[in-house]
């Protein structure tokens, strides 16, 4: 009866010792790890991730959420293995904010590196890189400046394209016109700049390089990274015909004390119950260092949120970019005010 305790005994002892080992393991595991949420598609940012972990040895599990990104961490509540959340459109980042699954993070990194009017005031939010949002203008055309207003210019009639107004991306631009010229100028400016189309407002940013290769329209509002991917596409494809049927001009708000173009993000916050917090927060750093930043410019054309980052050739002859200094947030309050003007007005139809 003993020898039977003794081995039962040994047997619990080796037991513990194998889940305490197991544990351990795990736990080691884990500490290696970070978990991706994103909205963008991987191989946009694959390169980025795949430099991380070289230089880091922490392992990135990428999960990309397409739609219903706030909806699955919400239904995954405290046990959701999310540590990053990652998105692109300053609205979508702050409906993370406001759904209540990031929490705020102390990085002296991120704060020295991204300007105040691009980051959270509360620590939830970070920008990683800017989308300037530009006029293509017909390579022809001798326009050198523009000003956003300037889009609603008789002169201009029938000659305008655009995609729908209800994109996060115009609909960004719209809140920031509203924050600078008030919601009855915007409102004009909007119907006028309908009454210039020359075509519905519709399809996506390249599609207004391609319309300006036809003769459909003369100048439109887009993303300036869509210019690098077209420019730098293989001579004789349609993207590369697009491109360079077209040149860049960075607009201003005509009424801004401080005239800059209007900038659209990507950026990430860190999840509310993330497993591998300090992991998060190295990720974030890691992606406004001047490697990622420089992976940012030349791998994606996006514009990067540091300065001294060399930049894609083509990106570079757009010149220097002046970031509208009104705060993304000042922005983002005005999001529904400016969907609601583009359906009082019809812009789509």
């Amino acid at each position: 009866m003993r020898t039977l305790k003794v081995k039962h005994a040994l047997l619990k002892s080796m037991a513990v010792a194998g889940f305490t080992a197991i544990s351990a393991l795990s736990t080691a595991a884990m500490a290696a790890d970070v978990n991706l949420y994103t909205t963008r598609e991987p191989k946009l940012i694959q390169p980025l991730l795949d430099e991380f972990t070289k230089d880091t040895g922490v392992n990135v599990n990428t999960v990309f959420v397409k739609d219903g990104l706030i909806e699955r961490v919400k239904a995954e509540g405290e046990k959701s293995p999310a540590d990053v959340l990652m998105t692109v459109d300053i609205g979508n980042l702050l409906d993370l904010v406001e759904a209540g699954i990031t929490q705020p993070i102390q990085s002296k990194v991120l704060d020295d590196t991204i300007p105040a009017n691009l980051r959270g005031a509360d620590h939830h939010w970070y920008s990683l890189s800017l989308r300037d949002r530009v006029a293509y203008v017909a390579a022809d055309l001798d326009v050198s400046a523009i000003t956003y207003e300037a889009l609603a210019d008789p002169k201009w009639k029938g000659k305008v394209c655009i995609r729908s107004g209800q994109h996060p991306y115009n609909t960004a631009l719209i809140a920031a016109m509203i924050a600078h010229n008030g919601a009855e100028a915007t409102e004009d400016w909007l119907r006028n700049v309908k009454n210039n189309l020359g075509r519905k407002a519709a399809g996506g940013d390249r599609d207004v390089a391609r319309d300006i290769l036809g003769g459909i329209c003369d100048i439109g509002i887009a993303n300036a990274y869509y210019v690098g991917r077209m420019k730098n596409a293989e001579p004789g494809t349609d993207a590369r015909k697009w491109g360079d049927a077209i040149k860049v001009v960075r607009p201003t708000f005509a009424s801004a004390d401080s005239k800059g173009t209007h900038v659209n993000i990507s950026g990430a916050a860190v999840a509310k119950h993330a497993p591998n917090k300090d992991n998060a927060v190295k990720l974030l750093e890691y992606l406004v260092s001047p490697k990622a930043q420089g992976l940012y410019a030349n791998a994606n054309y996006e514009y990067p949120i540091r300065d001294g980052v060399k930049l894609d050739p083509v990106v570079a002859s757009f010149g220097p970019l002046v970031v509208d200094p009104l705060p993304l947030a000042e922005i983002a309050k005005h999001r529904k005010q400016a969907s609601e003007l583009v359906d009082k007005v019809g812009f789509n139809n």
